[in-house]
Order: C-alpha cells, then sequence, then structure tokens
C-alpha cells in the first residue's frame, strides 16, 4: 500500500502538469489573437482580467449568485428526474419504448426555442431559466441512466443468483458501479449544458445574472466586459465540475482510481 501512494502523487501531478499545460496554451493563443486582431474585437487575457476587476466592484458577486443557482436547480431537477425515469427505462423494455421518442424529440428542440417557450409560459424572471436549463439538460441524464441499466452485465446477476449475494452487496458492487460508470460522463455533458443554457436564458429572460451583464456588454460595445464574463462562466463551470462532480465520481468508484493509480 506504501508504494502505491507515490506513484498516485506522480500520476496526479503529471494530470495537473497537463491540464496546466493546457490552460497555457490556450492562454498564449488568446493573446495571440487579440494582438493579431486588435483588442477591441479580441480583447487579451489582461484586458479581461482588468474588466473582471472593475465588474467585481461594481457588483458581479450578485450576478454570480444568481447564475449559480438558477444553473444548478434546473441541473438538479434534471438530473433527479432524468436518472430516475432513465433507469425504469433501462430496466423495463415497455417504459423504455415508451420514453425514449419522447427523449429525442426534447433532445432536437434547439435551446432557444425553449426560451421562447419558457418566457411565453412563465414570463421573464428565474422560473424561465431554471425550467429552460431542465428541459434541456434533462435527455441528456436520462439517457446515459437508460444506457447504463441496459447493459447491465447478465452473468454477473446469475453468478449473484448463484452464491446467493444479499440485496445490498449486489446493488453496491454490482449494479451500482456499472451505472455510475455511464451516468457521471453524462452529467458532466449536462453540466456543461446547464451553464451555458442558462446564461443564454438570463441574456432574453431576466435582469440579473451573468446573462444580463452580456446583455449589458453588448450594448455599451464593452467587449472586455464580455470576454470578463465568458471568463466567469467557465470559471464557474470548471469549479462545479473538478469541486462537486469529480470528487463524487471518485467516491463512487474507487477502483478506477486505483486502476489509474497502479499505471
Amino acid at each position: 500500500m506504501r508504494r502505491s501512494l507515490p506513484a498516485r502523487g506522480v500520476a496526479t501531478l503529471l494530470g495537473w502538469g497537463g491540464s496546466l499545460t493546457g490552460v497555457l496554451l490556450f492562454v498564449a493563443l488568446w493573446e495571440w489573437g487579440s494582438l493579431a486582431y486588435g483588442s477591441f474585437l479580441l480583447p487579451g487575457p489582461r484586458d479581461a482580467l482588468a474588466a473582471l476587476g472593475r465588474l467585481w466592484h461594481e457588483g458581479a458577486a450578485a450576478a454570480i449568485w444568481a447564475t449559480t443557482w438558477r444553473a444548478m436547480l434546473g441541473f438538479g431537477l434534471a438530473a433527479l428526474a432524468g436518472i430516475s425515469l432513465g433507469l425504469l427505462a433501462g430496466l423495463s423494455r415497455t417504459v423504455g419504448r415508451a420514453l425514449e421518442p419522447v427523449s429525442t424529440v426534447l433532445l432536437g428542440i434547439p435551446p432557444i426555442a425553449w426560451i421562447v417557450l419558457a418566457i411565453l409560459w412563465f414570463g421573464s424572471g428565474s422560473l424561465a431559466t431554471v425550467y429552460t436549463v431542465m428541459a434541456t439538460t434533462l435527455p441528456v441524464t436520462f439517457a446515459g441512466a437508460q444506457m447504463g441499466a441496459m447493459t447491465l452485465d447478465r452473468r454477473l446477476q446469475e453468478m449473484a443468483d448463484v452464491f446467493q449475494l444479499p440485496a445490498l452487496m449486489r446493488l453496491v458492487d454490482i449494479t451500482l458501479p456499472h451505472i455510475v460508470s455511464y451516468v457521471f460522463p453524462a452529467l458532466v455533458t449536462a453540466l456543461g449544458v446547464a451553464w451555458k443554457v442558462a446564461v443564454m436564458a438570463e441574456l432574453f429572460a431576466t435582469e440579473d445574472g451573468i446573462g444580463a451583464g452580456l446583455a449589458l456588454a453588448r450594448v455599451n460595445l464593452d467587449t472586455a466586459a464580455a470576454m470578463a464574463w465568458i471568463v466567469l462562466v467557465v470559471a464557474l463551470l470548471l469549479a462545479t465540475e473538478h469541486g462537486l462532480l469529480r470528487p463524487l465520481q471518485r467516491r463512487m468508484e474507487p477502483w478506477r482510481q486505483s486502476g489509474r493509480g497502479g499505471r
């Protein structure tokens, strides 16, 4: 066990090093683009950071909180409903045949259409944003849970029957690990969609939040402020993914992490 710890540490450092390299490469390309096209069309990283500091002093924290709770509430409701319905659809062919067309239709409707419908149904405000996030992310979580339930290994189930494994052990050691391996990639994808759709909905439906800030930057032709809001959205997405979903995934999939450490 002691020998595995240095290997895990080296793997973690290499992972962070690779991520840092990618970030630095992106920043370098961003700076090159700013020099090539001018700061008005594409403000550089320093301009965006200066605008971000200005926005923070002007009360950007309230906009960040507004967007965060709308995006996360819609995402949470979609994850709860999508995973539940997806498991039912994967375990029952009848339910699956009934729900698959509905999921396909929902997935095919563009987010902008959901925003228009939500404004017509609920009016301008937070409810329209939360509903739009939920409607656009639910099919993604549904598909992940359904695929996980459909691809359960029947041979493992038969082996569990032969050895008469307790129901709790069968659930924890056989069923959940397989389903989780399909659900978490779907949740990561849905989380990215949730943030993008929340900001897009706020652009049309609310007077506060990051989307409203982008709308104001557009009116004022403040490209630096627009880039600052975009940087904030990306930072919030990375924070929720690596601060919430990834730790939860590591806790629920310890076998995957140990496999990586052994390499």
